[in-house]
Parts: structure tokens; C-alpha cells; sequence
């Protein structure tokens, strides 16, 4: 063998420590590894960085609520509950849109079954609209965990076109991406049909001559995706009077007296008519506010 064509031991530590400068600064562009999932914990936020593969991350202080604080929505829990409890007892259950007035307790209602159930093995994913592309992937990151999941999407919309629209919509309609058993979808939202409504798209119904009205395909694809949630509860405004008793619940559980509830109506009413709103979480903030200054 000809020396010559030999490369000396300098030379090839040379190129090794070349090759090792190049690899470090490759390495400051690639993003970290996830987190190994913390499997113990109640709840989850999924979790990512730019366009790589997302986490579960573990949600280390949950805020839970109990089902007896959320007041004049009794139809509304007992359908939750139900749904819940035959899906953590492994029986058919159903994906759950809740729809209606700001304030009235729906996402509050989805950390109520946490707290109730979360002993018996729920656990809760929370998904941010912008993130709902992912949908397959974290159904199949805990297809074969003994855990029952809820997906959790609050305040859900979309806008013409978004990727997390299709996603969402194979998810629950049974795809090869479909979720498994031990899967649900609740979702919230201010829109019946989770996607903007134009009155331009009035004009692509159609009229039959016996009376029947027959959507415009524009209109049915709204439509479709929202249908296909097993189940649609509406929440409402709450009268006056709910609004108060509301108020009241908070400022006992928070150690007011009766004396000082009582001399909390008329504040209680000013205050829900400068925010334009009675709700529940109007009446909880009423209550934080006079609570600190009079118990």
C-alpha cells in the first residue's frame, strides 16, 4: 500500500473534531426532545414548539370546581354526569358540544366531572383550537393507556378552511383516525355551527313547492359538523333571580354571614348591569370583590 495514500492520526482527529463542531451547531437548531409524559396526573395540556410533534404536558395545579357550585343548570349537569359516568363504566357515550351564553358554567362544568371523577380514572386533555390538526395523533398517543381521556376544547371556532376543522370532523365521524374506547370530544363554544354563518349563504336554500326548505351545500357542511357530536346541550342566560341566588352561594361558601348577603343585592345588581351580563362567572366575581370587603 502506498503511504502516500495514508491519513495521518492528526489529520483524522482533525476531521472528527470538524465533524463534531458541525454536529453541535445542527443540534442548536433541532428542537428538544418532548418530556417523558407524566402519566399519574390528572389533567393535560398538549403541548408544542413550532411544527414539531407535541406532548402531553402535565397540568401540575388543576382548577377544579364541584358540581354543587354550579348553580340553575341542573338539566345541564345531569346530562354531563350521565354521559360521563357511563363512559368512565365503559358503556357507549357520546361526544358533547355545549353551546350558548358566555359565563353559564360550560367549561366549568367539564373540570366538575374531573373533580368528580378523576379517582375512577378520567383524565382531561385540554386542546387549543389552533392545535386541533393534531387530533389523531393524540388519540393514538393514548389509545392503549387504561386511563378514559377527555379531549377538552374551549371556546371552539372555525374560520373557512382551517386544517383543524377536517381533523375534528373524522375524528368523530368514525375515520381510521376515529377515536378508541377510551376517548371522548367536549367541546364549548359560542356558535351552533363552530364556523362563521354569512347572510349571502341564505340565498342557496332552496324552496320546494310543498313547503320543504333544503340547505345550500355550503350550509350543510356547517351544519354537518356539529351533527355529528352525540350530543348538543344549550346553556341560557340566567334571570334575575338565578343571578342572585348564584351570588349568594358564592358569598356563603366564601364565609360571608347572611347579614352580609343580604346587604349584597343591590351592589350585585349594579355590578352584572355595568358588564352587560348575569352570569356565573359575573356573580363569582361579584362575590370575590364583596367578600374581601365585608366578611
Amino acid at each position: 500500500m502506498n503511504s502516500s495514500n495514508l491519513v495521518s492520526t492528526p489529520e483524522i482527529a482533525e476531521l472528527l473534531s470538524r465533524m463534531n463542531r458541525v454536529l453541535g451547531q445542527l443540534e442548536a437548531y433541532l428542537p428538544p426532545a418532548p418530556p417523558p409524559t407524566n402519566w399519574n396526573a390528572p389533567a393535560f395540556r398538549w403541548r408544542k414548539r413550532g411544527a414539531s410533534h407535541g406532548w402531553l404536558d402535565a397540568i401540575a395545579h388543576v382548577s377544579l370546581i364541584n358540581t354543587i357550585d354550579l348553580q340553575h343548570i341542573d338539566r345541564q349537569k345531569e346530562i354531563i354526569d350521565r354521559n360521563t359516568r357511563h363512559f368512565i363504566e365503559g358503556k357507549p357515550s357520546n361526544n358533547v358540544l355545549m353551546t350558548g351564553a358566555r359565563g353559564t358554567g360550560k367549561s366549568s362544568l367539564v373540570k366538575a366531572m374531573l373533580a368528580k371523577y378523576s379517582e375512577q380514572g378520567l383524565r382531561l386533555i385540554e386542546v387549543d383550537k389552533a392545535d386541533m390538526a393534531d387530533l389523531p395523533d393524540i388519540v393514538e398517543m393514548v389509545g392503549n393507556r387504561p386511563e378514559r381521556f377527555i379531549v377538552f376544547c374551549d371556546d371552539l371556532s372555525f374560520e373557512e378552511g382551517e386544517a383543524g376543522y377536517k381533523a375534528l370532523k373524522s375524528v368523530l365521524d368514525g375515520s381510521a383516525a376515529s377515536t378508541g374506547n377510551n376517548v371522548l370530544i367536549y367541546a364549548t363554544s359560542n356558535r351552533r355551527h363552530l364556523m362563521p354563518e354569512y347572510m349571502s349563504e341564505n340565498l342557496s336554500y332552496q324552496h320546494q313547492s310543498d313547503g320543504e326548505i333544503h340547505p345550500g351545500e355550503t350550509v350543510e357542511e356547517k351544519i354537518s359538523l356539529s351533527e355529528r357530536f352525540g350530543l348538543w346541550i344549550s346553556f341560557y342566560p340566567f334571570r334575575q333571580d338565578d343571578y342572585l341566588d348564584i351570588v349568594q352561594h358564592w358569598l356563603r361558601t366564601l364565609g360571608c354571614d347572611d347579614a352580609v348577603v343580604q346587604a349584597s343585592r343591590t351592589e350585585a345588581l349594579q355590578w352584572a348591569l355595568e358588564r352587560g351580563s348575569r352570569s356565573g362567572r359575573v356573580a363569582w366575581q361579584f362575590a370575590r370583590d364583596w367578600a374581601a370587603r365585608h366578611a
